[in-house]
């Protein structure tokens, strides 16, 4: 199973219109009307023990043999850029795909608010699925911030350390290995909760979701940024089974479980009681991305460097074309939603 149901509170939710640009922004705000009944699939959280830790080995065994050779040729970076919706691909040297992964950062803070010359800084925050570190210590230098990361990876957590030791950064940012879905914080610890392509690896959204808000301090901001399916129409109960099947694929080869939508996420935000909840479709500004990946694979460079990087990293390089055709056919959204912890926990 390819991609797995939430309920939502309003089939207003649904189908929310694709941005002219990154700051035409959809507001979710609860509805009055109901949407037809629903039946939550969990695939991957009802699955056996045995069968989640088979997922949660495979996604840092990945991520220990192919982020050697992703920071070797595109830096600490380890996620899309963002680019102009009308930038043309092929004509963008490495370096311009570089700034444009730091762009992404930018935007996604814009996207939250976290810019305006009034908006409180953020001094304490957690990267959940953190990579080798770029983001989080990006932040930290941004806002002189503490952050804190966690993966399932040995590999990236190690090499963040390295990194971070390298830039003097070692008493502002940490790095370790922990489960995103049992973090290893207190309650209300930090006042920005950053997961920045990592949402589409947990295999419980809505424990991914509640572990979020639970590590966020009172109205703190969380950011996540994922990848999901298309929103279904109101006379849809499920995809089409070609674009299961194309999901399916791409599940295999980067370790993803069942997939959701943007529609699903704002349910389990608006479940929680979360504020200020907006959500934005990025996928024209990621379009130059996943081909210039390809490209770069398919160097001397690249393709000497994955016969070394073991097979699970040969098998996501051959998946790219599977990445392109869903941005490509309207299946993969590449999502943004932001939010707001209440100052005080609303009234049972």
């Amino acid at each position: 199973m390819a991609s797995l149901r939430i309920p939502v509170p309003s089939a207003s939710f649904l189908s929310p219109p694709p941005p002219r640009s990154p700051h035409l922004v959809h507001h979710c705000r609860p509805s009055s009307s109901s949407s037809r009944a629903r039946t939550p699939l969990m695939a991957m959280a009802s699955s056996s023990p045995p069968q989640l830790q088979e997922l949660k080995q495979g996604i840092a065994d990945f991520y220990d043999q192919s982020s050697g050779l992703w920071e070797q040729i595109w830096g600490d970076h380890m996620h899309h850029g963002f680019y102009d919706s009308d930038a043309d691909d092929v004509s963008l040297s490495l370096t311009n795909h570089r700034s444009a992964q730091i762009r992404m950062i930018e935007e996604s803070l814009r996207f939250a608010s976290l810019l305006h010359p009034d908006s409180k800084i953020p001094k304490r925050i957690v990267d959940v699925g953190c990579g080798i570190g770029g983001s989080s210590r990006y932040l930290a230098q941004k806002f002189g911030a503490q952050c804190c990361g966690i993966t399932l990876s040995p590999i990236q957590a190690q090499r963040a350390n390295a990194l971070a030791a390298s830039q003097g950064l070692s008493d502002q940012v940490s790095f370790q290995v922990a489960d995103a879905l049992q973090q290893p914080f207190p309650d209300d610890e930090f006042d920005l909760v950053w997961s920045m392509e990592s949402g589409e690896h947990m295999p419980d959204k809505p424990k991914f979701v509640k572990e979020l808000v639970r590590v966020a301090a009172p109205g703190a901001t969380i950011i996540i940024v994922t990848w999901c399916h298309r929103d279904l129409n109101p006379s849809e109960d499920s995809l089409k089974p070609w674009e299961n099947e194309l999901l399916q694929k791409i599940c295999k080869a980067y370790f993803l479980p069942a997939w959701c939508s943007a529609a699903d996420y704002v349910g389990l935000l608006h479940s929680l009681s979360l504020q200020d909840i907006k959500v934005a479709d990025w996928s024209p500004n990621v379009a130059p991305f996943w081909p210039a990946v390809l490209r770069t694979a398919l160097t001397w460079k690249g393709l000497t460097s994955l016969l070394f990087s073991g097979i699970k990293t040969i098998k996501g390089a051959l998946a790219m074309p599977l990445m392109i055709e869903g941005y490509k056919k309207g299946v993969i959204k590449f999502t943004i939603i932001t939010c707001r912890k209440p100052e005080q926990a609303p009234d049972v």
